[in-house]
């Protein structure tokens, strides 16, 4: 597959997208004023403690207050403390931490931006965890109001929901994950040579012993066959990140920030780049001058592949990206067939629903050849539009029924193989009797349409406001309810200029009734500074 980073830089704004085969699949937005929290620590004052849930909001100094569950709880402060002078020992027959099932990429690397939580191995989930431990510690008993906390964003705020945050604090670099609240190193499985497990294990006890560093590590399948300069490197920058955490949160109030994450640009590189990037273009020259600086600490050997981009025309717009967003604004999507994808967003989930649109097959072919045919190409299209809008909570796919049970079973298997090219943690159930998929899929950053919209202002996001019909019947019921208090006396009707026109047009007949329930004069007076619903009734 060939890939190539896109990346965009006025200044303001940082705009990254990632093309594989020339199509876009996935685009990243940052913008100085709006930067993203995820991988941001935080100290942090708890504001409530709700037992009922077993949570905890937190001030960290965002809009709204984070969201802590019991199970994210660190035991506060004072257990940071506790980890400089506890230095535990990292055997090797003890479990290992498994990066490659946790939320990481395509090539087995772990993702920071779903936070591979530092956790005391062996790390399973929740209910495994639970009855391994016995009873899970009480929010009440670990938290109190008032209470200083250090805690990691996981998950941006979304909505009208507070970011989600963990006191399992880490710290992804390119080859290894730092995880301050344990001691404990893990390796990928995928570096399957003993002898260089051996040797990757060696060089990060011996850096933790000689600089007297605490804390776990995950060794992750980029550092397979790298030198020992590399793999201190990177652990010698934990240490030094590590270090001014712990000083800025010991010299600053709550809430404040004591760490944030790389930029956009710096994040995408250290995590996703690989062989398979043919090309990273770039339209600003400080921009360029940083990535080359980057790409030649991490990977010297793509440094080539680096381009500058020069001309006038907008990079976005040479690369076809531009378009892709606007597309991924609409509701519509199209396919190449002819077929056409419909994505609508709930409070509750997405809807996204199949049809044939303008296919019609070929003139000799059956019909469940023309449905076969769509709902391939629209499952392809899908798993593309997850990336592109990065769509995320529950999602249902209604595709076009399908009569025979083998094609049924081959649409979906053709679904879970597109879905393997997802970073994002996901799971897909098919629902035969009712010809449904329904999906969970990961998010921890806004969707593209939160990112790049505003709700509108005329129909406050509704997407609908009330019909021209339905206003003038509401006025009607209004003037019946007020005409005793008007004691005969004449009134003045501002309204928005188009029910004006249909007061004088369609329904005349409603205007009629009005001056016969007023029993008086009835001026019209049109205002196109009147919201559509919006309407006064003025006493003469």
């Amino acid at each position: 597959m060939n890939k190539e980073l896109i990346i965009s830089s006025n200044g303001h704004e940082t705009a990254v997208a990632i093309l594989e085969d020339d199509l876009v699949t996935e685009v990243f937005i940052e913008r100085d004023r709006q930067r993203g929290t995820v991988g941001n620590i935080y100290k942090g004052r708890v504001s409530k403690v709700l037992p009922g849930m077993q949570s905890a909001f937190v001030d960290i100094g965002l809009e709204r207050d984070a969201f802590l569950y019991v199970s994210e709880v660190y035991d506060t402060l004072e257990e940071f403390d506790r980890l400089d002078t506890d230095a535990g020992d990292d055997d090797d027959d003890k479990p290992e931490a498994d990066p490659d099932h946790a939320d990481g990429d395509v090539n087995g690397n772990v993702d920071p931006a779903v936070a591979a939580k530092p956790q005391a191995p062996p790390r399973r989930n929740g209910r495994d965890r639970d009855r391994d431990r016995g009873p899970q510690p009480k929010i009440q008993d670990l938290l109190e109001q008032g209470q200083e906390v250090l805690v990691q964003v996981v998950k941006e705020p979304l909505g009208t929901k507070g970011a989600r945050i963990t006191s399992h604090a880490s710290m992804p670099g390119r080859f290894l994950v730092f995880m301050p609240t344990v001691d404990h190193i893990g390796i990928s499985r995928k570096i399957d040579s003993r002898e260089k497990r051996s040797r990757l294990r060696r060089i990060v006890r011996e850096f933790k012993k000689e600089h007297n560093f605490t804390g776990g590590v995950i060794i992750r399948t980029a550092a397979g066959g790298r030198s020992e300069e590399d793999i201190v490197a990177d652990l010698t920058y934990f240490h030094q990140v590590w270090t001014g955490i712990r000083q800025r949160t010991e010299s600053n109030k709550a809430p404040a920030v004591v760490y944030q994450e790389e930029s956009l640009v710096a994040k995408l590189l250290r995590d996703f780049l690989t062989k398979d990037y043919t090309a990273i273009r770039i339209d600003n020259a400080e921009e360029y001058g940083r990535v080359v600086k980057l790409v030649e600490r991490i990977m010297p050997d793509l440094v080539p592949r680096v381009h500058r981009y020069a001309k006038s025309f907008p990079i976005f717009d040479e690369y076809g990206v531009q378009d892709e967003i606007d597309k991924a604004l609409r509701p519509k999507v199209w396919l190449k067939s002819g077929g056409y994808l419909v994505i609508n967003h709930t409070e509750a989930l997405v809807a996204i629903d199949v049809n044939t649109g303008r296919y019609v097959g070929k003139r000799a072919g059956r019909l469940e050849d023309t449905i076969v045919k769509t709902n391939l190409e629209a499952v392809k299209e899908i798993v593309r539009q997850f990336r592109l809008r990065d769509l995320g909570g529950i999602i249902v796919l209604d595709l076009i029924d399908m009569e025979e049970r083998k094609n049924r079973q081959k649409i979906f298997q053709a679904f879970e193989q597109e879905l393997r090219r997802d970073r994002s943690p996901s799971k897909a159930v098919q629902v035969v009797d009712v010809g449904l998929i329904i999906v969970t899929r990961k998010r921890v950053k806004q969707t593209l349409e939160r990112q790049l919209t505003d709700a509108c202002p005329y129909c406050s996001g509704s997407g609908t406001i009330k019909s021209t019909s339905t206003i003038c019947y509401e006025i009607l019921a209004e003037m019946q309810k007020i005409r005793g208090d008007l004691n005969g006396h004449g009134v003045v009707l501002r309204v928005n200029p188009e029910i004006a026109r249909a007061l004088q047009a369609e329904e005349r007949g409603v205007l009629r009734d009005l001056r016969a329930v007023l029993g008086g004069e009835l001026t019209l007076k049109p205002d196109a500074r009147l919201h559509h619903e919006q309407f006064d009734v003025m006493a003469l």
